[in-house]
């Protein structure tokens, strides 16, 4: 879980993963739920920089599901500095961006370990397509740099290469891990915003066997229909969920979303029409206890419809909902779009129906967070099934997890943003997706 230090006004970059919008989405909601203050200096689909009030711990990815890394930013320059030294090759800037470096003490900062050998990389990430194919000069340019640094104070450095098929100088999350680079503080992330250009040490990365292990080596599993862990912990933090809340997941099959709202020290309810769904919930949700060492956390997991939720659970008792419910059947090819219009059409009236539940067991102000399918049609056009005209009707109000408030400076890509309730996530080999839509009583 986050913990904070003293220090004031600390900078840091957060890398996000494929879906940067909806990872984006993610931190805002997890730092408001917890008041933690913020704000957001730079943006862009590779790297995000914000400030806080007070330092975070790097532990605080294990409570994220899409970061890949976070870097502690120790120095930074003017990115126009930094396009005259590499897209215009001058040499006064290219000494400027060496000055800014090191006058940080940035080599100081980032390389702590005793031994008188390193191994160490330096990842690239940038806004503009214009740094594309300065990229790897850039990168060999801050790892010479950094490796003289060392020469001099006596450690013999070996910089990380690239295999040479990689089209971004920039380390995988499992290759910090396995060099083990977090722990030797040799990871230098260098990016380049729109007007800054950061510095930063990275002191956290994803770690996919983590939650590959909530995946695959848990005693019950359910490939096709499961929802992926890390998107489950997403869901969960879009919700609000945290520490001492009550979640609810009304379709909860195999207890994905379960899991990772138990492991933020929530209360959780779990709720599956399938007598089978019911017991591998228990299940998987015991032997989460046993693993991660949680016995004094609370769940339950009751055999019920959730299209007639007061049933099972009691009006205004539960802070948070995060849920995937049906999302059609599965597709061996694209469908026409009057196909996937019947799909849709068929699943309104669970989706309409459980909405009203919601509704009535949900505490005010609670937030829901649901998925429906985003449905890839033969003509390249998408069909989807659009909740909120009936939320809103129901009571709801669609929420947007990243305020307007929280930036630095407004641009349009800052208004788009701060307008977005739903956020759609669909790679290129899906047939259907899931648009993830967030909404408040």
């Amino acid at each position: 879980m986050m913990k904070m230090a003293s220090n004031k006004q600390t900078s840091y970059v957060f890398v996000p993963g494929k879906n940067w919008k909806l990872s984006l989405a993610e931190v805002a909601a997890f730092l408001e739920t917890r008041k933690c203050q913020f704000k957001i200096a730079d943006l862009s689909k590779s790297f995000f920089t914000l400030t806080v009030e007070e330092a975070l711990e790097p532990s605080l990815i294990g409570d994220l599901g899409g970061i890949i890394k976070i870097g502690w930013v120790m120095s930074r320059l003017s990115s126009e500095t930094v396009v005259n030294a590499f897209l215009y090759a001058k040499k006064q800037a290219q000494e400027e961006t060496e000055e800014e470096v090191s006058a940080d003490y940035v080599a100081d900062e980032a390389f702590k370990a005793s031994s008188k050998k390193c191994v160490f990389g330096v990842s690239l990430y940038f806004e503009g397509r214009q740094f594309l194919r300065h990229a790897k000069e850039m990168q060999r340019f801050m790892g010479n740099y950094f490796k003289g640094e060392l020469a001099s104070r006596g450690v013999k450095a070996r910089f990380m290469g690239f295999p040479r098929n990689r089209k971004l100088p920039q380390l995988t999350h499992v290759e910090v891990l396995k060099k083990g680079l977090i722990e030797k503080s040799a990871e230098i992330l260098f990016c380049v915003g729109r007007e800054q250009t950061y510095v930063a040490k990275t002191i956290a990365v994803h770690n996919p066997f983590e939650f590959q292990k909530r995946d695959v080596e848990r005693p019950v599993q359910r490939k096709i229909f499961s929802i992926p862990p890390r998107l489950a912990k997403i869901m969960a933090n879009l919700s609000s969920c945290a520490p001492g809340k009550v979640l609810l997941d009304p379709f909860c099959g195999v207890g994905t979303i379960l899991q990772e709202a138990m492991l933020t020290k929530a209360q959780v309810i779990g709720i599956d029409i399938n007598p089978w769904c019911v017991k591998a919930s228990y299940t998987n949700l015991a032997w989460l206890k046993d693993e991660y060492k949680i016995e004094d956390r609370r769940y339950t997991v009751l055999l019920g419809d959730s299209r007639r939720l007061t049933d099972k659970v009691d009006v205004d008792s539960v802070d948070c909902i995060a849920t995937e419910p049906d999302l059609g059947p599965a597709l061996r090819h694209l469908p026409t779009e009057s196909y996937a219009r019947g799909i849709a059409g068929k699943l309104k009236p669970l989706y309409g129906s459980f909405l009203e539940g919601a509704y009535r067991v949900l505490k005010g102000g609670g937030k829901l967070v649901i998925t429906s399918p985003y449905i890839r049609t033969r003509s390249g056009t998408f069909v989807t099934l659009s909740i909120e005209e009936e939320a809103e009707r129901i009571g709801f109000s669609s929420s947007c997890p990243i305020e307007r408030r929280f930036f630095v400076n407004e641009t349009s890509l800052t208004e788009d943003l701060a307008n977005m309730s739903s956020f759609v996530d669909i790679e290129e080999r899906h047939k259907i997706g899931r648009e993830i839509h967030v909404l408040q009583k």
